[in-house]
């Protein structure tokens, strides 16, 4: 359309939002990921300005991915991923480098790779939401691994037109990419996204993250098009731009880049200009021979990415002819050439202006055409294609081919862990049932089963009470009689209920789901009843019965071959026997995984690997656990699952085994990864397992993470647990009792009648407790101490409970060594709070999590060198304080270490240095003279000094009269005033 203009080179009036751009680009190259997201109406320069962006970041040396959606519908799932990835590996701007490096990353993640045209599709058997999570995992592994080379540049254009699949991969790179040196960028048009658009609440959503920044385009002002028509002109062999032509563009046009363009191209051959941009468009198409015409028709019937093959075979025109037409149309820079075997239009407005001027008879026969070429190759089983077919099958009218397209294309996005494409595929292919002949054979597959694998992706897609709802309803159409089919629905049902946490429901579903199905003969369907069964009683009042289950079940499944089910079964009983049967779990949960990966179970594989190490864990076994761990989260990394609800446990849990065993730099590299800015559920509980770590080390970001926490905390009991009793601990070594206690008893309400884990709670309580109780005693306040001190014995009850019985009130046969060891704290913190503060009581505490927790050990040591200098035994208690000191200090606890510095100087132990002298009335003082002095200051009796100070009061007594000699006052109220005056640093 503008004909000899040439290259658009300038860049008008776009300076700030590029400055923007680069600036993202900047931090991500310095490790901080971010999104911009670009917005403004059709043709105002969104896809110029990330071009010059682009040009930008490979001058910079950045690697940079290009993808674009397409106007086909909502079935094409990841097709700008894989756009970026299939012309990025081809792209002749990269280096071989570059793209050697696509490559390797792309053949190190199969996942990825069978997206691609010359994709193999998924593994077969792999579940779809396992698939959908490797895939999702390996894109984040991907662009990972790249940026650890050089930053990336990933952009992904036109989400207005993205599919489902990719508006969740936008999300979760938008929410996961932290310290990747990534910056995303994606471009839509803000005049398309109304008010029901499905992009419109992911914007919304995207925005409020603080690595998120919008950028919308404005039209050019009357300067700037002017400026933008002079560069074109420069192009240009002829007259200047006349200012009058400039206005008359800039008010048609209203300043958007593109119509102006047209306008001005139109105005430079003396055209009457058209009233809309459509008629501009089209006027300009009419100019071109008829052959170019129609080849522009079957091209914008194609799609925007026009493959070169295709349109000659479709167009009907002999080789010399749609050469001739190729050449005008590309020499009118309407088509670009792109790659080595297709084109694209130069803007979709052009597509959208051919398309709507195309006959509807004319249209129905080019999809037709498309239908029959794509036939073959769908057929073939060519990635992507049975969605185009199905799209080109149903705009031609061909119900049965766009039926059987849309079940193929639906299994095809099952495999490809598109499981919202798959539900609109199916959804599709079911409301054509009645429109075709012999749909089941068409199909091949059953209209229950075709609706079962709606209801499955249904509830992939995240969407579970949507699934409950379609299969309550698919239930209804189903006769009772047909137990078979009841039972497989039901017993989804209750899967799916347990995922809405409706545990009683699903309880009662799964056990009518049982009902269904008769034990002789066994059956497949009876096994995934009976495991799914067991999964929902492990919390409920009728759990004494999943052993004589678990029993049937393992028999069931293995006569059957229902080997994911009998894993499944596996861990359940493993879970039931573990608080009743010491040491009877850990080798279930290692059968239990072998026979889950055999039978490609990988999500009940990765129960299975992390309930092992757990319980290895628990038994005090670090080494064993942590060689565990390392296997579990080598299954999750090879499968693309880190992403996963196991997949992130198990990566937890090798922090934590880390953690507990000292090696703090490795759990700090692991924490690395637990996102700090977070805004959902699942990524806050993920950023609470790093409090571990920050609270223990007073980290710098400890703050910034509780404040993302807070609004989400009560969210869930993994939050509430970790993020509020983490954050009690926190609070207690600020001195904030009342905001400890506040924490802990909000974590008590979430947890069940004897959770082990109350036992922990418990012993955080009895420290605050405790601290109350020291504080108003060293105070003179009995009343408080002596109510404080009453305090402790529901805590006591409470942690020794749950020691002792399980859940549903067994008697408890193991408590794994740590749950020990926060009992013998409570025990000791409760001596405490009375104020006996009992050496022994410490020293079992000690004992107890010697069992290799680093960090507790020091902290107990730290409590018992307290109560040992209570009682003068002071070289025992100097030598408590020096092994917690020297750990402490390798940790970087530095709450802790603080709390020791202050407790060496209080007791005088291990040579601990004085406070720092400043020049003045002070320097006569010595060290204990000035610890004296400060307390003197903030009012306390020798009785409290001396209790503070490990000291007699006729001891503090002495040193108050040596105190106010030297001086030169003769009050305590004077010294303090002198205290105040000259700044005495706190210890």
């Amino acid at each position: 359309m503008l004909g000899g203009v040439g290259d658009r080179n300038a860049l008008i009036g776009r300076a700030a939002e590029l400055a923007q751009l680069t600036a993202a680009l900047d931090r991500a190259a310095a490790g901080e990921a971010g999104v911009v997201l670009v917005s403004g109406d059709a043709g105002v320069g969104k896809s110029r300005l990330v071009a010059e962006l682009a040009a930008n970041a490979r001058d910079r040396g950045a690697a940079v991915l290009i993808g674009q959606c397409a106007e086909l519908g909502e079935g094409m799932p990841y097709l700008p991923l894989t756009d970026a990835l299939w012309t990025g590996a081809r792209d002749p701007a990269a280096s071989p480098a570059e793209r050697d490096a696509l490559r390797t990353a792309l053949d190190a993640r199969p996942v990825l790779a069978r997206l691609l045209p010359d994709g193999d599709g998924a593994p077969a058997g792999a579940a779809p939401d396992i698939v959908q999570q490797q895939l999702l995992g390996a894109a984040l592994g991907l662009l990972g691994e790249l940026s650890a080379e050089r930053p990336v540049l990933l952009v992904l254009e036109d989400l207005h037109w993205a599919d489902p699949s990719t508006r969740h991969l936008l999300t979760f790179l938008s929410r996961v990419l932290q310290r990747e040196r990534v910056c995303l960028v994606g471009t839509y048009r803000s005049d398309d996204l109304h008010r029901r658009h499905p992009l419109r609440p992911v914007v919304a959503e995207l925005l409020r993250l603080p690595n998120v920044t919008g950028i919308e385009l404005r039209p050019f002002d009357a300067r700037e098009t002017a400026e933008y028509l002079a560069a074109l002109d420069g192009a240009l062999d002829g007259a200047a731009l006349s200012p009058e032509v400039a206005e008359r563009v800039h008010e048609r046009s209203e300043g958007n880049a593109f119509y102006a363009a047209e306008l001005y191209a139109a105005a430079r051959t003396g055209e009457e200009l058209p009233a809309g941009l459509a008629d501009l468009l089209l006027s300009r198409l009419e100019t071109l021979s008829e052959p170019a015409q129609r080849v522009l028709r079957v091209a914008a019937v194609a799609g925007r990415r026009v493959n070169d093959e295709r349109v000659r075979q479709v167009s009907g025109l002999d080789e010399a002819t749609i050469e001739q037409a190729l050449r005008e149309i590309v020499s009118n820079r309407l088509l670009v050439p792109e790659g080595t075997d297709g084109y694209v239009f130069r803007h979709a407005l052009l597509r959208e202006a051919v398309i709507s001027d195309l006959l509807p008879g004319e249209a129905v026969r080019l999809h037709a055409a498309f239908a029959a070429l794509l036939a073959p190759e769908a057929a073939a089983g060519r990635p992507g294609t049975a969605a185009e077919l199905a799209h080109h099958s149903s705009m031609a009218h061909d119900l049965p081919a766009a039926f059987a397209a849309s079940v193929q294309a639906g299994r095809e996005a099952d495999e490809l862990g598109a499981p919202a494409e798959a539900h609109e595929h199916y959804d599709t292919a079911l409301s054509l049932w009645d429109a075709v002949p012999d749909p089941e054979a068409a199909a091949g597959i059953s209209r229950i089963d075709l609706s079962l694998a709606a209801v499955r992706a249904s509830a992939n897609t995240g969407d579970v009470r949507r699934a409950i709802s379609r299969l309550r309803r698919l239930i209804e159409t189903v006769p009772e009689d047909d137990r078979r089919v009841q039972a497989v629905l039901h017993e989804r049902l209750a899967y799916y209920l347990g995922d809405a946490d409706l545990d009683e429901e699903s309880a009662e579903t799964a056990w009518y789901a049982l009902g269904l199905v008769p034990a002789d003969p066994p059956t497949r369907e009876r096994a995934e009843a009976l495991a799914t069964l067991l999964r929902t009683l492990l919390f409920e009042e009728r759990s004494s019965e999943i052993p004589a289950l678990a029993e049937e079940a393992l028999a069931t499944a293995r006569v059957t071959g229902a080997a994911g089910a009998e894993a499944s079964a596996l861990v359940s009983l493993g879970l039931h026997l573990e608080p009743r049967e010491a040491a009877a779990d850990v080798e279930l949960f290692a059968q239990a995984k072998e026979l889950a990966l055999k039978a490609r179970s990988y999500q009940t594989a990765l129960r299975a690997a992390f309930h092992y190490a757990r319980a290895k864990f628990d038994r005090g076994d670090l080494a064993g656990a942590i060689e565990a761990i390392d296997d579990g989260v080598r299954l999750t990394l090879v499968n693309g699952l880190e992403w996963s609800t196991y997949g992130i446990n198990n990566r937890f849990m090798q922090y934590l085994i880390h953690y507990t065993s000292g090696d703090w730099e490795t759990a700090g590299r692991l924490a690395g990864g637990f996102g700090l800015r977070v805004g959902r559920t699942a990524e806050a509980e993920i950023s609470a397992y790093a409090l571990f770590l920050e609270v223990a080390q007073g980290a710098d970001r400890l703050a910034e993470r509780l404040r993302w926490l807070e609004p989400l905390w009560n969210d869930t009991l993994t939050l509430t647990y970790i993020g509020r009793g983490l954050a009690a601990e926190r609070e207690l070594w600020r001195g904030d009792i009342d905001a400890a206690m506040t924490h802990i008893m909000a974590v008590l309400k979430m947890l069940v009648t004897n959770d082990p884990g109350a036992i922990r709670v418990a012993a955080t309580a009895l420290w605050a407790q405790a601290d109350r109780a020291v504080a108003a005693r060293n105070a003179g306040d009995e009343a408080t101490a002596e109510a404080a001190a009453r305090g402790t014995d529901y805590f006591v009850d409470l942690a020794r409970r749950a020691a002792a019985t399980t859940q549903d009130g067994d008697r408890r046969a193991w408590l794994g060594l740590e749950g020990h060891a926060w009992l013998a704290r409570a025990e000791a913190e409760r001596s405490r709070a009375r104020g006996d503060n009992d050496p022994d009581l410490w020293r079992a505490t000690v004992k107890a999590f010697d069992y290799g927790f680093v960090y507790e050990v020091a902290r107990s040591r730290w409590r018992l060198a307290e109560a040992l200098a209570e009682r003068g035994e002071r070289e025992e208690a100097a030598a408590e304080w020096e092994a917690a000191v020297r750990d402490a200090e390798r940790l970087g606890a530095d709450p802790l270490l603080k709390a020791l510095r202050d407790l060496g100087t209080r007791a005088r132990l291990g040579g601990a240095a004085p406070a720092r002298r400043p020049s003045g009335p002070l320097d006569a003082l010595t060290g204990r003279e000035r610890e004296v002095l400060r307390l003197v200051a903030e009012g306390r009796n020798n009785k409290e000094i001396a209790a503070v100070l490990f000291i007699s009061p006729k001891t503090a007594s002495v040193h108050v009269s040596n105190i106010l000699a030297k001086l030169g006052v003769t009050s305590r109220t004077q010294a303090a005033a002198v205290a105040h005056r000259e700044g005495l640093p706190e210890s």
